[in-house]
């Protein structure tokens, strides 16, 4: 089951002296996070008005009520939420929050290979790390070839293995 809150990043210092919070972003980019007006402390528990920003790599996040340095000081580690419905992800795209502990089968012979355990960004293309039933882990190029389908709601990934991803070739 996908969760309605997920996890968009860390207060971790302040900024200037009128209670600004210095966000590390655990989404893409810190104009994903300045998208929202409204996030959230306590897996969606605690409501926040927010005025967030951009800047270098971190995101500012201005919490309605918090208008000192020594109050924004005080929410230093606390994890921001967002709610689900409140993003618009593009078709095909997915929270890296939603992919990990997928099943990897194959999409021919639904065989399990195990787990998706983390997704790791290159450049080029995204690859993803999983861990067989016997700890061994390995990497799959998130490419048209390889990942055939992503369905996170219903706990899966389907691929078709490319030569040399499972067995040793020599």
């Amino acid at each position: 089951m996908l969760k309605e809150y997920l996890e968009i990043g860390k207060i971790v210092g302040t900024h200037g002296v009128m209670g600004e919070c210095r966000v590390e972003c655990w989404c893409d980019t810190p104009q994903f996070v300045a998208q929202f007006k409204t996030l959230y402390f306590d897996g969606g528990k605690e409501k926040l008005e927010v005025k967030a920003r951009p800047h270098k790599n971190i995101a500012l996040v201005k919490i309605k009520g918090i208008d000192t340095v020594e109050k924004a000081d005080m929410l230093r580690g606390r994890v921001l939420y967002m709610r689900r419905k409140d993003a618009k992800l593009p078709k095909g795209v997915h929270f890296v929050q939603d992919l990990v502990g997928l099943e990897i089968r194959d999409a021919d012979t639904d065989e399990v290979y195990g787990k998706l355990t983390d997704v790791i960004k290159t450049g080029a293309n995204d690859v993803y790390e999983l861990k067989a039933e016997d700890g061994k882990a390995y990497y799959l190029p998130v490419i048209p070839d390889v990942v055939k389908k992503i369905a996170p709601e219903k706990g899966y990934v389907l691929i078709t293995p490319m030569k040399g991803i499972f067995d040793d070739e020599d």
